[in-house]
């Protein structure tokens, strides 16, 4: 995984994109790019034709990419916003990974200024189209190797989706007690932003930081009688937070 530098003269060979695929981050980025001063036709639907454009950008689900791509004609640059998905899919393309690491959200808006951007090409060329889209839209970009999008995109579902998902679960034990969630989230913030600056062992505090046994074994019993659901999940990251407690 290589860091690239941001490059603002480095752009699309075309100015002109079309988007296919309608979803959330079809949209997304569609307005994003036409903010950033590009010509974008769409997003289209899947198995439009993308017209003259010179870069086409398939926002399709992993699934649908071979297709999707097999649909556009040779000649364009085609691209697709899969993280755990290599080149290999558009075969028969002059071909990009533009992957946006951050969320995009059900009303279909993001703020992709400052998120890191997974990129790869095919070819000198393709790798510059990835590079310029994300200079285009403010991000970082980071070079990633098909043999490493598996890990990646891994490690990306864990810091976003597995977070959410943990995130449930004390907003579920925290309503038996009567505290809504709003309440957890100034602390889930701190936690992330000590996180970001600090690294895991560093940011680590509460009962098992301190070897606070009895604590966890009371916290424990509550989440069985309360949450029996979360139980198993507690167990696994009170044994995972041990390991970063030095010996």
């Amino acid at each position: 995984m290589r860091e690239l530098d941001r490059n603002p003269a480095t752009c699309p060979p075309s100015k002109r994109c079309a988007v296919i695929g309608a979803g959330r981050l079809g949209h997304a980025l569609a307005t994003a790019l036409r903010a950033a001063g590009l010509e974008v036709d769409g997003p289209l639907g899947r198995g439009a034709d993308p017209g003259p454009a010179g870069v086409v950008l398939l926002c399709v689900p992993d699934a649908e990419i071979a297709a999707a791509g097999a649909a556009v004609a040779p000649g364009p640059l085609v691209g697709h916003c899969s993280g755990a998905t290599g080149l290999d899919v558009l075969a028969g393309h002059e071909a990009f990974g533009l992957h946006p690491l951050m969320s995009v959200t059900a009303s279909g808006t993001a703020r992709f200024a400052g998120a890191g951007c997974a990129v790869a090409g095919s070819t000198p060329r393709a790798l510059d189209t990835a590079k310029g889209l994300a200079s285009a839209l403010g991000m970082h970009a980071v070079e990633v190797a098909d043999e490493d999008r598996a890990a990646y995109h891994a490690a990306a579902s864990i810091a976003a989706n597995f977070l959410v998902t943990l995130e449930g679960a004390a907003e579920r034990l925290a309503a038996t007690a009567g505290v809504d969630r709003a309440l957890l989230a100034p602390l889930a913030r701190a936690a992330l932003e000590n996180w970001a600056e600090l690294g895991a062992e560093r940011a680590l505090t509460g009962p098992v930081a301190r070897g606070d046994e009895a604590t966890i074994a009371r916290q424990r019993a509550a989440v069985a009688e309360r949450a029996p659901d979360v139980l198993e999940l507690f167990d696994a990251m009170v044994a995972a937070s041990r390991e970063l407690v030095p010996a």
